[in-house]
């Protein structure tokens, strides 16, 4: 089986885009770990899937599969290579859309100078929501992990993420506690594991060890997530200029019951064709 595909990035979490209204195909789980392998298939942190949409008043259906094979909720660069894709590809002549993800509608508008905003709706603190084992409320909480305790901050993004401040996120261990946050106990759907430093109030650098995906060089919802918690922990002042290792991204954020706004670049690397092994 052959299917039509584009490889985007947006600050280097690179993506292949499929899609799926001229052409009806939605990887399995199995086809998605196939396209994202760096060796055997294509190679990219998510698979994204453009679809018609099934609901009123929105432009179109947006499916996120992570490397791993797994659909998650949200994807923040994805969403600025979604609207680029849609808008290249002349599936849309709107500058805004209105997309429906698997944790609700996202707006994401083509900026006149080529980046793409996205309003990433409305973060949710709650335990509940994220979703946390936890019986409290507070913006800090104690998470340990074998011999280390983190003080995190649980948000969610329509994806869960827990957030600490580090000193220096260049010679923090990411690559030892990331795997070991992700999969705790008290996070039931997993959680990114964001690790974040104070370069200034309007500043900070970031690394994101994403769940099912490993580490990547920028996480959108990610940045998102701490931009929260550092505003609610008193750390930050919105906007937010966010370092990662793939480039930068703004955030703005405006307080409680307010939508997160992320700007950033989205690129197109190239247009192919793969051929699904037939055992998939």
């Amino acid at each position: 089986m052959k299917i039509k595909f584009t490889k985007m990035h947006g600050l280097g979490n690179d993506f292949v885009v499929l899609d799926a209204i001229h052409q009806h195909f939605v990887p399995t789980a199995a086809q998605a770990r196939f396209l994202a392998d760096r060796h055997f298939g294509v190679g990219c942190d998510q698979v994204l899937v453009v679809e018609e949409p099934t609901q009123k008043g929105v432009d179109f259906r947006y499916r996120i599969f992570n490397a791993d094979g797994g659909e998650v909720e949200q994807c923040g660069n994805g969403a600025r290579c979604f609207a680029r894709f849609v808008h290249d590809r002349g599936l849309t002549e709107k500058r805004e859309i209105r997309v429906e993800t698997k944790s609700g509608i996202i707006a994401p508008r083509l900026e006149d100078d080529g980046r793409v905003t996205v309003d990433m709706g409305v973060p949710r603190l709650s335990p509940e929501d994220v979703p946390f084992e936890s019986n409290s409320l507070d913006v800090v909480q104690p998470l340990q992990v074998n011999d280390k305790t983190f003080d995190i901050t649980a948000v969610s993004m329509g994806n869960p993420h827990a957030v600490q401040v580090v000193v220096d996120v260049d010679e923090f261990p990411v690559a030892r506690y990331g795997p070991l946050i992700e999969a705790h106990e008290r996070f039931p759907r997993r959680v990114n594991a964001g690790f974040m430093e104070i370069v200034d109030r309007r500043s900070i650098r970031l690394r994101v060890y994403e769940r099912g995906a490993g580490e990547t060089l920028a996480c959108g919802t990610g940045a998102c997530a701490a931009v929260v918690a550092g505003i609610l922990r008193g750390l930050l002042d919105t906007p937010v200029r966010v370092e990662t290792r793939g480039g930068a991204l703004s955030i703005a954020w405006a307080g409680p019951n307010r939508p997160v706004l992320m700007t950033g670049p989205a690129e197109t690397v190239f247009e192919g064709e793969a051929t699904l092994p037939a055992n998939l």
